[in-house]
């Protein structure tokens, strides 16, 4: 008891200090040490601006679908947080806050948006990142993978960069990397996002050894864990659902948090198979409240209607359907009320909480999804399945959803 007591005021000094800078978690791992053998990158978005959707666009370049806020009205121009394109050529980025004395990053979604249009690898994407004009005004590691098996980040600044290679095994000896809001090149002890760093650390760690890396795995154990490495404390255990019984819990270096707006993850292919089939799976809006959906470029306006803009408003459905269940679990709004949690309405022991309901459903969405997916990649991609797929699944969202 005495050290849970600790733990709950380490916490409660953390919610005093400002924190809610563009801060996010993420992952890239490579084939080798997933499931499957395909890479994966995850990324969970903390930003200001909760409202996002998926957009397709084949304005110039490579055709491409990707994460972009709510605001951006013109689909042809919008900067890009995390996307695929159809060479099966992806990026993502975490900003970086050691890089440089002033952290820039004016340029980061449009650099990832223009990376998109005309990069097919890594080699490529190198290769834009020195032809740019300095300075670039950027201050990201972009993680990047490809459907030729390579897998990187850059730690980028405005005057140049430097590359960790994820396959080679000096640099993630078990497989994957890591990042927050830090670069391993910058300066020392600096930047922001050690605690989520080692939370995730700690998580990977645990599924390395079987290989459990997958999409679903990720979402379920990142994206909605409320384990604190600092702290020790795991609100998902029996333990902390019979100490703090109203559910109220300070907000605070969880890898989940209030400003959390999303989470990706995009699957590569192997290499040799059709890059098209590249999966990018989107959770729009507070990912403990809301579904995982897969796209692809393929399928270009046959993607979910729920991840895109809606007949009347640039939100996505989705993403507005898990924003109106979060207002209950960040119910107090008045003082600093808006630092705590409900968690009771997250996950409880009556089995009744948000998370508890979506993850069966999202279940049936991975089985059916994955199942088709291994037959398009014997059969060959079928796009009256892919388009029957998609209807399938915003029905199973549509009929199970949380109501508010």
């Amino acid at each position: 008891m005495k050290k849970v007591l600790i733990s709950i005021f380490v916490i409660l000094t953390c919610t005093l200090i400002p924190t809610e800078l563009l801060s996010c978690t993420s992952v890239i791992i490579s084939g080798k040490a997933t499931k499957d053998g395909r890479p994966l990158m995850w990324k969970n978005t903390d930003t200001q601006n909760m409202n996002h959707r998926l957009i397709y666009s084949d304005f110039r370049g490579y055709p491409l679908i990707g994460i972009v806020r709510s605001d951006a009205t013109d689909e042809t121009r919008a900067s890009i947080w995390i996307g695929t394109n159809s060479q099966g050529f992806s990026i993502m980025n975490t900003m970086s806050y050691n890089l440089t004395q002033e952290s820039i990053g004016t340029n980061n979604g449009a650099l990832m948006r223009r990376a998109l249009e005309v990069c097919k690898n890594v080699t490529e994407f190198k290769h834009y990142l020195d032809t740019l004009r300095r300075p670039m005004k950027v201050s990201a590691n972009y993680g990047v993978i490809d459907a030729e098996g390579n897998a990187a980040y850059f730690e980028t600044y405005s005057d140049g960069y430097h590359m960790v290679d994820v396959n080679d095994q000096s640099n993630a000896p078990n497989g994957y990397l890591v990042y927050t809001n830090f670069s391993y090149n910058g300066k020392y002890d600096a930047g922001q996002g050690y605690i989520r760093y080692q939370t995730a650390n700690d998580i990977f760690a645990k599924g390395a050894p079987e290989k459990l890396f997958s999409p679903q795995w990720i979402i379920n154990n990142l994206s909605r864990s409320f384990y604190h490495s600092l702290t020790g404390v795991d609100l998902r255990s029996n333990e902390a659902l019979s100490l703090f019984k109203n559910g109220l819990f300070p907000d605070s270096d969880f890898i989940p948090r209030r400003i959390t707006a999303n989470a990706c993850v995009i699957q590569g292919v192997k290499k040799g198979e059709n890059p098209e089939l590249t999966t990018f799976w989107a959770v729009l809006g507070y990912p403990p409240c809301s579904i995982a959906i897969p796209a692809w470029v393929k399928a270009a306006n046959n993607n979910s209607y729920l991840l895109k803009k809606s007949d009347d408003s640039y939100n996505s459905p989705m993403c507005d359907k898990a924003l109106a269940i979060k207002s209950n679990v960040f119910a107090i709004t008045r003082g600093n009320g808006d630092k705590y949690l409900n968690f009771n309405k997250l996950f409880n022991a009556e089995g009744t909480g948000y998370i508890q309901l979506i993850e069966p459903v999202e279940e049936k969405i991975f089985e059916i999804s994955n199942r088709k997916i291994d037959q398009w990649r014997k059969t060959g991609i079928i796009l009256s399945d892919m388009n029957s797929l998609t209807k399938e699944i915003a029905s199973l969202i549509e009929k199970n959803f949380p109501e508010k």
